[in-house]
């Protein structure tokens, strides 16, 4: 007796069809109006320099960071600027040929109430970049995305590592004249500190309770 299903069983449980997501043979040239139309795919796409770039789920330690230093500065934020919402992974439009999904992002509450699918830069306050583990990851977090929010105005940038030791370290950098400049940094048991968009310090060990 065969283990597969016969072809009338198949006929009426056909296999589901798999979403496309971008036109065959076509790997650059896309525009963020491009990158607005891609069909929910449950997937993480950014569009850089035209390109898509499709990354993995991400590895529980960098969800929980991320969630870790949403909850922190949310608290900073409703105690001093209840006009500004924190929030994890939305997107936003950066130029004609980006949009980037920061993992986390200060945004002024009324625009995120009035469901927005994508944010400007220019409504931007701050950013934050959890590094994943891997060359290109680490390449994108450093050299790749932050030089893109610095071109589109987004004052402040703030960078999670979680290799080596006495992680995680956390680094807050400042848009000056030539780019970000860090203006704070600091490893699990001392202290980083912001005071735009609005002022905090915590240990960055805080960020994993």
């Amino acid at each position: 007796m065969s283990a597969l299903p016969s072809e009338g069983w198949l006929a009426a449980h056909p296999p589901p069809s798999r979403t496309v997501l971008f036109p065959l043979g076509r790997v650059t040239g896309y525009t963020v109006d491009d990158w607005l139309m891609l069909p929910e795919s449950g997937e993480r796409i950014e569009l850089i320099d035209g390109s898509f770039l499709v990354s993995p789920v991400p590895m529980g330690l960098h969800v929980l960071c991320a969630g870790g230093l949403r909850t922190i500065l949310q608290a900073a934020a409703k105690a001093v600027r209840p006009d500004l919402v924190v929030v994890e992974t939305v997107n936003v439009r950066v130029g004609e040929e980006d949009g980037l999904i920061p993992d986390v992002a200060v945004l002024p509450r009324d625009m995120v109430m009035s469901r927005m699918v994508v944010f400007p830069a220019s409504e931007v306050l701050a950013v934050v970049e959890v590094v994943s583990p891997g060359s290109g990851n680490r390449r994108r977090d450093y050299e790749i995305k932050p030089p893109k929010y610095a071109k589109a105005g987004i004052e402040v940038f703030i960078r999670v590592e979680l290799e080596r030791t006495d992680i995680p370290r956390v680094e807050v950098l400042h848009l000056g004249r030539d780019g970000y400049e860090v203006v704070s940094q600091a490893k699990a048991g001392e202290r980083v500190t912001l005071t735009e968009p609005f002022p905090v310090s915590f240990d960055p060990a805080e960020i994993l309770a």
